[in-house]
């Protein structure tokens, strides 16, 4: 989708009362507002408004196809637009407010639109943690359609300024509530007709999904839980679930992941033992690894190199999400 015709004076607002009424009357009117949320900043708008919406898919240039996260306050709202099984309400008991999207059956009463879905019979839900997302909730009564922030495809924004950086002039306002806490989109599950995949990776680990789906008379995960990604199975060619494009939250310049050593012309990122022009984290920590993934890649792309390394990254538990995204930031086609 091509951008909006006229661009906007994007004003930046630090969070708070006045700028929460702000978006929410913005939102109300039928527009858009960049807002924070602990995983990445994301573009909300009310999903129940076709048009709406389809000014968010048409600001971040995201194709139709790919189905947007809806946030809404509490897993009873959460409940009136979808049908959750007693797995689904297990992990929402288990990890909402948080960084958990579930993919669930849509209910036929849901006044969701239609593009929202992406012609799916499914939605995917996530109940946010962050206070500007729920101020902003609470505020505007509505789910709220929220992708991240950024042109699609592009490195995820963590910080404002780099909403502002991709966005500015295409949306009328930034809520500023400094970096994003988790810095990693969320972990999607898809819980339908008694079977649980795991569609993407992110701050709640697999091994936390499997603990909660767990049959309390087994030992081991239930049987009907599918790690998609798990032991380099294949990507999925049906997109059901946003997240899920083979190329995403890439830098404009190439890239080399699992690199201990960088060539001369690429900046290195660094993790643990292996140095950087910046890192991850010195002492080895995936939870600070997480959080810095996103604000590295984009300080490596403004570098004046012009390719970008990062060394190699463990996969246990976060590191499985890092490392997904690090595989679709470099991926070229």
């Amino acid at each position: 989708m091509s951008a909006p015709n006229t661009p906007f004076a994007t004003r930046c607002l630090r969070y708070g009362d006045d700028a929460t009424a702000q978006a929410a009357a913005i939102i109300a009117s039928g527009g858009m507002v960049a807002v924070p949320t602990e995983t990445v900043y994301g573009l909300a708008a009310d999903a129940t408004e076709s048009r709406a919406v389809a000014a968010v898919y048409a600001a971040k240039g995201r194709p139709s196809f790919n189905p947007l996260i809806v946030h809404v306050a509490d897993l009873d709202e959460a409940e009136r637009l979808a049908a959750f099984d007693h797995r689904a309400r297990a992990l929402a008991h288990a990890f909402w407010p948080g960084p958990l999207t579930l993919v669930v059956p849509l209910r036929r009463s849901s006044n969701i639109a239609s593009l929202v879905t992406a012609g799916l019979e499914t939605i995917a839900l996530r109940v946010p943690a962050h206070r500007a997302m729920r101020a902003l909730l609470r505020a505007t009564g509505k789910p709220l359609a929220a992708p991240s922030a950024n042109i699609s495809g592009a490195i995820s924004p963590t910080r404002a300024e780099h909403v502002m950086a991709g966005l500015g002039g295409r949306i009328p306002l930034v809520i500023d509530d400094g970096p994003a806490l988790r810095g990693l989109e969320s972990t999607i599950v898809r819980e339908v007709f008694g079977s649980t995949s795991i569609l993407r990776h992110g701050p709640i680990t697999s091994a936390q999904i499997h603990g909660v789906v767990a049959d309390g008379t087994q030992h081991g995960p239930h049987p009907g839980l599918v790690d998609r990604f798990a032991d380099g199975e294949d990507r999925p060619a049906r997109i059901d679930a946003p997240g899920q494009l083979e190329s995403h939250y890439a830098p404009r310049k190439p890239l080399r992941i699992g690199v201990p050593r960088a060539a001369a012309d690429e900046w290195l990122i660094g993790f643990g033992a292996t140095p950087g022009d910046d890192t991850l984290s010195a002492t080895g920590d995936l939870e600070e690894a997480a959080a810095r993934l996103f604000d590295c890649l984009h300080q490596a792309d403004a570098s004046p190199r012009a390719k970008i390394a990062v060394a190699p990254v463990p996969i246990d538990g976060i590191g499985a999400a890092i490392n997904d995204r690090l595989r679709r930031a470099a991926f070229r086609g």
